[in-house]
């Protein structure tokens, strides 16, 4: 899988909140760290427990990739996030950090993003590049 399917599927897995779409998409032993200061989740059964938790509250979600960044097997992408939050709207930019197997399935994943409340009709001119 080409690194901008696997990020057009990640956004779709998050706008549908569909965690089995979003663990499909990793190895059975996967890392994915959402905060630097907590242990990742590991495995696949982790990452779709952590899905669901962050989705359950989430709506209206609409995610923009950026145009991914790759150097082997590693790559990094941009995205872009606008979505109620607990019915309170929200803009979410961030970054993934992403190492891939042979297969084209995530094996390592690293996020950080940005929190602000209301939502942002766009992202800036440069943002994705």
């Amino acid at each position: 899988m080409r690194v901008e399917d696997w990020a057009d599927c990640y956004a779709r897995a998050w706008e549908d909140a569909d965690e089995e779409a979003a663990g499909a998409l990793f190895t059975d032993d996967a890392t994915y760290r959402s905060d630097p200061f907590l242990e990742p989740h590991r495995g696949r059964d982790a990452i779709r427990a952590y899905w669901r938790e962050v989705t359950a509250s989430q709506s209206n979600v609409r995610v923009s990739m950026g145009r991914p960044v790759v150097e082997g097997r590693r790559a990094v992408v941009e995205w872009w996030t606008e979505m109620d939050n607990d019915g309170t709207p929200m803009t979410l930019p961030g970054a993934l950090i992403l190492q891939f197997d042979e297969s084209g399935l995530c094996c390592a994943l690293r996020e950080y993003f940005n929190v602000e409340a209301g939502t942002r009709m766009s992202p800036p001119d440069t943002w994705g590049t």
